[in-house]
C-alpha cells in the first residue's frame, strides 16, 4: 500500500505587537506578546528597530547624573551636572568651562518657576546650599528657617515651591512665587504610622467632582502617601488631609512623573498610576502598568533598587513611556519601554543613561562625558544597534500534534538592505539563530523626488516591502519566530510572519 504523502499547511501571523510579556507562562502566552523584545519598539501595526542615538554635548569630565532644561519666556538652555560641576550643553558639540562648580554630589532634583521677577530654575540635593538660575546668572538663595542644605527635594505645587528635608518627615514650603525667604514647615510625622522620612513631594491633578484640581501628594521612604487638598497650608480653612494610603516602597529620589492627568510612582509594586492605585488595592496588581512584565521589573528593583537612575520619562513624541532602569550605576543600564496607545513593552538595551529630561521635546540622556540626543537616527552614534526578537511559541491549534516546519517569510518593512537573522524556535528552545535571512526589497520610489514613468520606476513609500521564503528546520509541538539584527542607519519595520509546515502525528 502506498505511504500517503506528507501535505504542507501555511499559516501567517502579526509581529510580536502585544509587545514583551514576562508575567505568563510561555505555553499561556498570546501569540502576538514577545518572550524578549530587545530594542525592538511594538508600534500598533508592526515592531520596529528602536531608533538611536547622537552624542549632543561632549567632554563631561565625569559620568553625568543630572540634565537640568531651563524654560525661560524668551529662551530654553540644557544643563549637564558632572563631577561637582555645572556645564552648559546647550549649543551641543565640545562643552566649555562649568558655569558653576564645587558642588559636593551631582544628584540633584529641580523645577522651573515663573516669578514676577522673571524665570528660574531652583534646585536642591540635601547636601548643598539651594541653587537657582534665572537665564543668565547661577546664585544661592537666601532660604530661612531652615538649612538649605538639608533639603533634599523639591516641588512646584500651587505657584509655591516646597521642599522635603532629608531624613525628616517635614516639607517646607516658600511664599507663593518666591524663590527665597523664610519657608515654613508642615509636619507630617504624625499622620505617618511607618515612621522614615519624605523621599518626594509630588502633584497630582484630578476631577474632583467640581473641577480639576492640583492635590499636594508626599511620599514617604516607607510607602505612605500622604494627599492634601488646597492652597495656603498655614490655614485650616484652605488645608485639609484627604487621606493617607500605602504603597510599594518607592525607588530613589526620582520616583514619579506626571502623566497626562495623572501621576506615575516607581514602587516595589511595579510602575503605578496613582489615579488606579490609590483609589484601589495594593492586592489587585492590574493596576500596576507594569504588570505584563512584572516578573522582570520586580528582579531588576530586587537587585537594584538601591541603584542611582531610576526615572521614568513621557516621551509624547513617539507615544513612548521610558522606564530608566540602572543594573549599575555608572554603566549597564537598560530601559523598559511602553507605547502608550497600546500599553505593549520593549526592553531598550545600549542606552548607557543615568539620568533623563525632555528638551525641545526631544529626550536626551546623560552618560559617561556626555549628553546624547536618544531617537534621533537609525545607529547608536555611528554603532550597530543589535536588535533581538522572540515572538511567543505557537502551537498553531493543534498543542498535541507534531508538526515540522521547513519554510518561514518574515514581512519587512525597509527603507535598504538590513543584516536579518532569523529561525523558528521550536518547543521553548531559546536558541539564537545564525542563518542570514535573503533581504531583497521591492523599490518604490519616494514621492517627489523621482520620475514617474512607468518605465522608470513605481510610486510608493518611502519603505518597501520585503517578503523572501526561507528554508529553515524544527520538528515539535509549538514554534516561535524569532528575527535578529545588527542595523546601522536603516529603519526596520517587522510586520508579520508566514510559515509552512508539515503535520505530524497526534501523540
Amino acid at each position: 500500500m502506498a505511504r500517503k504523502k506528507l501535505s504542507s499547511v501555511s499559516t501567517s501571523i502579526p509581529s510580536p505587537v502585544g509587545g514583551w510579556n514576562s508575567r505568563d507562562s510561555l505555553a499561556a502566552m498570546p501569540p502576538t506578546d514577545a518572550v524578549s523584545l530587545v530594542n525592538y519598539f511594538p508600534l500598533t501595526s508592526d515592531v520596529v528597530i528602536r531608533g538611536g542615538h547622537t552624542r549632543h554635548a561632549t567632554g563631561f569630565p565625569d559620568l553625568v547624573e543630572t540634565i537640568i532644561a531651563y524654560s525661560g519666556s524668551t529662551t530654553d538652555k540644557l544643563f549637564g551636572i558632572s563631577n561637582g560641576s555645572v556645564y552648559d550643553a546647550t549649543s551641543g558639540g565640545a562643552i566649555g568651562a562649568s558655569v558653576l562648580s564645587g558642588l559636593t554630589n551631582d544628584r540633584w532634583q529641580y523645577v522651573n518657576i515663573a516669578t514676577p521677577g522673571g524665570n528660574f530654575i531652583e534646585m536642591c540635593n540635601g547636601l548643598d546650599d539651594v541653587r537657582n538660575f534665572d537665564g543668565t546668572t547661577w546664585a544661592t538663595p537666601v532660604i530661612t528657617g531652615v538649612t538649605s542644605s538639608n533639603l533634599a527635594n523639591i516641588n512646584l505645587h500651587k505657584n509655591r515651591l516646597w521642599f522635603c528635608e532629608a531624613g525628616s518627615l517635614k516639607a517646607w514650603y516658600l511664599p507663593v512665587q518666591s524663590i527665597a525667604g523664610a519657608a515654613n514647615a508642615l509636619d507630617l510625622s504624625s499622620f505617618c504610622r511607618r515612621g522614615g522620612y519624605l523621599m518626594a513631594m509630588a502633584t497630582w491633578t484630578i476631577d474632583a467632582g467640581y473641577g480639576v484640581d492640583d492635590l499636594a501628594v508626599f511620599i514617604t521612604n516607607k510607602g505612605e502617601v500622604l494627599v492634601y487638598r488646597g492652597t495656603d497650608p498655614s490655614s485650616v480653612a484652605t488645608w485639609a488631609l484627604v487621606g493617607v494610603f500605602e504603597v510599594g516602597t518607592p525607588i530613589g529620589r526620582r520616583c514619579f512623573t506626571k502623566y497626562k492627568g495623572d501621576l506615575l510612582l516607581i514602587t516595589q509594586d511595579g510602575l503605578v498610576s496613582a489615579a488606579s492605585y490609590l483609589q484601589s488595592s495594593r492586592l489587585d496588581p492590574k493596576v500596576s502598568l507594569t504588570d505584563k512584565i512584572q516578573y522582570s521589573m520586580t528582579q531588576a528593583v530586587a537587585g537594584n533598587g538601591n541603584n542611582f537612575g531610576w526615572q521614568v520619562l513621557p516621551f509624547p513624541k513617539q507615544n513612548m513611556l521610558i522606564l530608566n532602569v540602572p543594573y549599575g550605576e555608572s554603566g549597564n543600564q537598560q530601559q523598559f519601554v511602553m507605547n502608550t496607545i497600546t500599553g505593549a513593552w520593549a526592553n531598550f538595551q545600549a542606552w548607557q543613561a543615568s539620568c533623563w529630561e525632555i528638551y525641545q521635546d526631544n529626550p536626551y540622556f546623560g552618560s559617561n562625558g556626555f549628553i546624547a540626543q536618544a531617537w534621533d537616527t537609525n545607529s547608536d552614534n555611528g554603532d550597530d544597534i543589535d536588535a533581538d526578537g522572540l515572538q511567543a511559541f505557537n502551537y498553531f491549534g493543534s498543542p498535541g500534534q507534531l508538526k515540522r516546519f521547513v519554510m518561514m517569510r518574515p514581512i519587512l518593512l525597509t527603507n535598504g538592505t538590513p543584516v536579518i537573522l532569523g529561525n523558528v524556535n521550536i518547543d521553548y528552545d531559546d536558541t539564537a539563530p545564525t542563518a542570514t535571512l535573503a533581504v531583497t526589497p521591492t523599490t518604490y520610489a519616494i514621492w517627489d523626488s523621482s520620475l514617474w514613468d512607468g518605465l522608470t520606476s513605481l510610486w510608493g513609500a518611502a519603505l518597501s516591502v520585503t517578503k523572501n521564503w526561507q528554508s529553515v528546520n524544527g520538528i515539535g509541538y509549538c514554534g516561535a519566530p524569532r528575527l535578529k539584527s545588527a542595523n546601522n542607519g536603516l529603519e526596520v519595520h517587522w510586520v508579520g510572519t508566514d510559515l509552512i509546515m508539515e503535520p505530524g502525528g497526534m501523540l
